[in-house]
């Protein structure tokens, strides 16, 4: 299929991202750079240097709100893409009023209790709605165990097994190449398989 085909299909999809961290933010810059036509992101944190390892962030941007300023970001790689940027700590409620027009939802936190709730509330309020779910991306290395897994609506991107720690960290490569899975999938899920 033709770039410029791809990009007209997508222009009419819009697509949520909780957590605007290293899956989120990669994940985002991602569907930005193919041309989704909007993205509803949302994160209540501040940009920390720790983070700048891993995200799609610059060191100028550090004590920042993350959202607002991937916001900025996006806009220098396709102004193009409408971008709606939310500060806010996201409550099951939020997640129904502000990703009720999505078409797929990317859960991108790193607190087990969020993905928790975010899952949860998407399944039961918007059943046939896909939300695509990071798992499993600390270290480094092991290119070959991480894998997409489904189950009916969930899509779930990662190797299942390494969650991060102080010992296990996430760090770039692993958190971009899982980050960039998922945004493929939110691609097969909006324009079907190309291979």
């Amino acid at each position: 299929m033709e770039f410029q085909k791809t990009k007209a299909k997508l222009k009419y999809k819009t697509i949520g991202i909780a957590g605007c961290g290293g899956l989120g933010s990669n994940a985002a810059v991602a569907l930005a750079r193919v041309g989704i036509g909007k993205l509803i992101i949302a994160d209540f944190d501040k940009i920390e240097e720790s983070n700048l390892n891993r995200q799609y962030f610059f060191f100028d941007q550090i004590g920042k709100y993350k959202a607002p300023t991937l916001l900025e970001n996006i806009n220098r790689i396709n102004p193009d893409v409408l971008v709606e940027a939310h500060t806010i700590k996201l409550t099951s409620k939020d997640v129904v009023e502000l990703y009720k027009e999505c078409d797929v939802i990317v859960e991108a936190f790193d607190k087990a209790e969020m993905k928790e709730m975010i899952v949860e509330t998407v399944l039961s309020e918007f059943p046939a709605k896909p939300i695509v779910c990071g798992v499993g991306l600390a270290g480094w290395g092991g290119n070959e165990l991480i894998k997409v897994e489904r189950y009916d609506n969930l899509y779930i991107v990662g190797d299942h097994i390494y969650e991060t720690s102080e010992d296990d960290p996430p760090i770039a490569p692993r958190v971009g190449i899982v980050a960039n899975m998922m945004a493929n999938v939110v691609l097969e899920l909006l324009l079907g398989k190309d291979k």
